[in-house]
This record gives C-alpha cells, sequence and structure tokens, in this order.
C-alpha cells in the first residue's frame, strides 16, 4: 500500500464518525430550534397582553370612581398564592354599576374579576368556592382599569374579590371586601 491511500479500516472509521457526527449535528439542530419555539411561545404569552392591552383608564375617573365606592378592597403582592409572575396591588373600588383599579395587576391572558362569598387567598380555596362565586369582569388592561358591572349583581353579597386567570386556572391576586371610607 502507497502512503496515500487510507486503509480499509481508516476508512470505515471515519464513515464511522462521520456518520455519529451527522446524527448528533441534526439532533442537535432540532433541539435547538424545538428550544427556540419554546421560548417563543412563552414570550408571547407574556407579551401578547401586554401589547393588545388597554389603555390605563384616566386618572379622573378612578378618583371619581374611589369617591363614589361603596366598598374597597386593597391588593397587595404577598398574598398566599402569589408570586414573581401573578400578583396585584393597589386599591379596588366597588360601586353598584362599577368596578375600578388604582394600581395594577402583572400581565396576563384571559384575567377575570370574581366577587367571592368568603375572601380567599389561593387557588385551592377559589376553585372550592368558584361555583358560588360570581364574575363580574374581563380584564383588558393591567394598570388603573375602569368596568361596568353587569346588572342583577348584588355587590353587598359577597366578602371577597378576586382576579384569577381562567386560560390557565391561574390565581393572581385578592382582597378582603371593606365598607370604604
Amino acid at each position: 500500500m502507497n502512503g496515500n491511500t487510507p486503509s480499509p479500516s481508516s476508512s470505515s472509521l471515519f464513515g464511522k464518525l462521520l456518520d455519529f457526527a451527522r446524527r448528533h449535528i441534526i439532533l442537535v439542530l432540532t433541539l435547538k430550534f424545538m428550544s427556540g419555539l419554546a421560548i417563543g411561545f412563552g414570550l408571547g404569552v407574556y407579551y401578547l397582553p401586554i401589547l393588545i392591552a388597554d389603555a390605563p383608564a384616566d386618572q379622573a375617573l378612578v378618583v371619581a370612581q374611589a369617591e363614589t365606592a361603596e366598598r374597597q378592597a386593597m391588593f397587595v403582592r404577598d398574598r398566599g398564592d402569589s408570586d414573581a409572575l401573578h400578583w396585584g396591588e393597589g386599591t379596588l373600588f366597588l360601586s353598584e354599576t362599577r368596578v375600578t383599579l388604582d394600581g395594577e395587576v402583572s400581565p396576563g391572558p384571559d384575567y377575570r374579576i370574581y366577587l367571592t362569598p368568603r375572601y380567599v387567598e389561593t387557588e385551592k380555596d377559589f376553585l372550592a368556592i368558584k361555583s358560588n362565586s360570581v364574575e363580574i369582569a374581563r380584564v383588558k388592561g393591567f394598570k388603573n382599569f375602569s368596568y361596568e358591572i353587569p346588572g342583577g349583581i348584588d355587590a353587598s353579597a359577597y366578602q371577597g374579590v378576586l382576579i384569577w386567570c381562567e386560560r390557565f386556572s391561574q390565581y393572581i391576586t385578592s382582597g378582603p371586601l371593606k365598607v370604604s371610607s
């Protein structure tokens, strides 16, 4: 054999190495692509609600609603099931016809405001009383919002208010309802 011709064993070894590299390159590229899709989906779920959110309510409207509210609830970040991605802070004002937040909630999809028969601050506790709770509004903005309450709801019959993500069955925040001062 001359020095330029590879031996049969080195040629098959080179072929095996090449085949091994091809399979792993395809595997690595596939994993990289799938990771990119997962990250992109996660970012989309987080940022899309922010991009399509309603503008905050005018501060004059929030102040006017606060003055006429019969009841209110305080939202704070450290509720039982709140975390870095699911929280609310501020004061929610409740009248016979409107629910208004002077504050903000973490952004997310498909948030709903519920009146609850008792104050709860965990997902488990809310799920136990959800059938006895009443949805009063869909949240379309995350800072200083005000929504009309559907007619026929006696808000005085409820002791708590809660913001819930329907899409992911996720607790966001809640507060006990007190008579406004």
